[in-house]
């Protein structure tokens, strides 16, 4: 019978990729990362993020006083750099005047909210969710078996590490859908069959290079193990269908755009997913 939801599901994606370029949306929604402004909450230029001592809240010595807050005493501040174009007028030998742009190096001192007492720092907009029993269930017995290092954390990155034997995943609060949880969660614990103590697909114990054929192989691998266990769960939507054909679409890509690629990673997907259903 699970024969045939592989067959069904490559079928599917192939008619899906015969449609045209499908566009990826990553399906959870990120944290602020780096050091960013309390007040436009955007986060600093690069040149500013290098200047910085810390990540997170900044904000003047005013904007603090203005939230409420103040600096603490003997607190140094630290400063961020921008661009003030100044315009200088000049007559030519023809008489005509001519503005000339010029650009000044400017900077303003800043401090880190833990040198600021009164102000909380700011909390992510995420709210509650039902999680889907079935889905948890699945990844709770997979990974409590094979004793896999397991967290579901505020982060703006989903990825399995063969080294440590490692997954990470954004918290079910940041997706957009609680379908798309677990599509995201089922995709890393696919990848953790390949580790060289389950299913050997990942032979070294490291992941290829990023955007090799080997690499491109293994993620259509897990996409379509994924594809398969939301099938079979009953929790697929229309938009996780489509969110797993625009990815593998991105990853055949560099396989030429090869439909033979999807067939051979639907047999290792069977074998993940069997091994993953403790089959």
């Amino acid at each position: 019978m699970k024969a045939n939801v592989y067959d069904m599901v490559t079928e599917r994606i192939i008619e899906e990729l015969s449609k045209g370029v499908i566009p990826w949306e990553k399906p959870w929604t990120g944290i602020r990362a780096g050091a960013y402004n309390r007040i436009s909450k955007k986060p600093y230029s690069i040149i500013n993020q290098m200047l910085l001592k810390h990540t997170g809240e900044y904000a003047t010595f005013k904007q603090w006083q203005d939230l409420g807050g103040h600096v603490k005493k003997g607190e140094k501040s630290e400063i961020v750099v921008f661009w003030k174009i100044m315009e200088k007028e000049e007559i030519t030998e023809d008489g005509e005047k001519e503005v000339h742009k010029i650009p000044l190096l400017r900077y303003y001192n800043v401090f880190h909210i833990s040198q600021v007492e009164g102000v909380k720092p700011l909390t992510e907009p995420f709210t509650e969710v039902q999680p889907i029993a079935s889905g948890d269930k699945l990844i709770t017995d997979y990974i409590t078996r094979e004793h896999i290092d397991f967290s579901e954390q505020a982060s703006n990155n989903a990825y399995y590490k063969p080294s440590t034997d490692s997954i990470v995943v954004p918290m079910k609060e940041q997706y957009k859908v609680i379908n798309e949880y677990y599509s995201t969660t089922f995709h890393e614990i696919t990848h953790s069959t390949g580790h060289q103590n389950r299913l050997n697909r990942l032979q070294s114990g490291q992941v290829a290079a990023f955007g090799s054929e080997e690499y491109s192989k293994e993620e259509l691998v897990a996409e379509i193990g994924s594809a398969a266990l939301m099938n079979l769960l009953g929790i697929e939507t229309i938009k996780t269908f489509r969110n797993t054909a625009a990815y593998i679409q991105s990853w055949l890509n560099v396989l030429k755009n090869d439909n033979k690629f999807i067939v051979s990673a639907a047999s290792k997907a069977e074998k993940a997913v069997n091994f993953i259903l403790g089959e």
